[in-house]
C-alpha cells in the first residue's frame, strides 16, 4: 500500500475538511465532491443519496494512513455532524480495495479502544466520485482575491489549479490549518526546477492575506 494512494471520506460540510487535509505534508491533491450513493450525476442542489466528501490523494511514503485516519476521527463527531441528520452530512469512509478496508477497520478499532466509545462511521466500498462545482473547490482560498491573482497564469485550466499541491496548501493557510513558513520550507523540497521553485516561492510570499 506504499506510494501514491487515494482516500475518499465524508465528515460533514466538505469545505473545512478539504482545507484541513490539504494542509498536511504528504498530501498531493484534494477535491470536494459527492460520493457514497447511487444517484446519477449529482449536483449540490440535487445530491440525491450522496454525501459531501473529500478525495485526498497522498504519498504513503510521506504520510501514513494512520495519520490521515487519526486526523479524520479526531476532527468530527460521527454521531452528530453539523447538528444535521441526513445523508448529505455523513461520517463516511469509502474503500477502494480489501487492503484499504482492512486499514480503515484496524484504525477504527484502535481509536474506539482509545476513546472508549463506538465510532459510528459508515465504511463502504467506493463506486464513484463526482467532483463538486468549481465554486466549492478550494473554497477558503477563493475568498482571497490576491491569492488567486498571484496564482493566475500558473495553471492552464481550472482543473489543474484545483488538483495542484500548492492550491491545497494555500487553502489550508486560508482556513488557518497551516502557516506560511512551513509551506515555504516544504516547497524547497518539491521536485521542480530551481528557477521554477524560486519563482513559486516569490509568488507565494507576495500574497496579501
Amino acid at each position: 500500500m506504499r506510494g501514491m494512494q487515494t482516500i475518499t471520506l465524508g465528515m460533514g460540510c466538505f469545505w473545512s475538511p478539504e482545507a484541513m487535509f490539504g494542509a498536511l505534508p504528504g498530501v498531493i491533491e484534494t477535491r470536494v465532491g459527492y460520493a457514497g450513493g447511487t444517484t446519477a450525476q449529482p449536483t449540490y442542489r440535487e445530491m440525491g443519496d450522496h454525501s459531501e466528501t473529500v478525495e485526498v490523494a497522498f504519498d504513503a511514503d510521506l504520510i501514513s494512513y494512520d495519520t490521515l485516519l487519526e486526523t479524520f476521527w479526531n476532527n468530527h463527531n460521527p454521531v452528530n455532524i453539523n447538528g444535521y441528520k441526513g445523508r448529505q452530512y455523513q461520517s463516511l469512509l469509502l474503500y477502494r480495495d480489501a487492503d484499504q478496508a482492512a486499514t480503515f477497520n484496524r484504525v477504527k478499532e484502535r481509536m474506539e479502544a482509545a476513546k472508549g466509545q463506538a465510532l459510528e462511521t459508515e465504511i463502504a466500498p467506493f463506486t464513484a466520485f463526482y467532483p463538486a462545482e468549481a465554486r466549492h473547490q478550494k473554497y477558503y482560498l477563493k475568498r482571497y482575491p490576491d491569492a488567486i491573482g498571484q496564482l493566475s497564469g500558473l495553471y492552464e485550466t481550472e482543473e489543474a489549479f484545483i488538483r495542484s499541491t500548492l492550491a491545497a496548501r494555500l487553502n489550508g493557510i486560508a482556513k488557518g490549518y497551516a502557516n506560511l513558513a512551513p509551506v515555504l520550507r516544504e516547497i524547497q523540497d518539491w521536485p521542480i526546477e530551481p528557477g521554477e521553485r524560486n519563482a513559486l516561492i516569490e509568488r507565494v510570499r507576495q500574497i496579501r492575506w
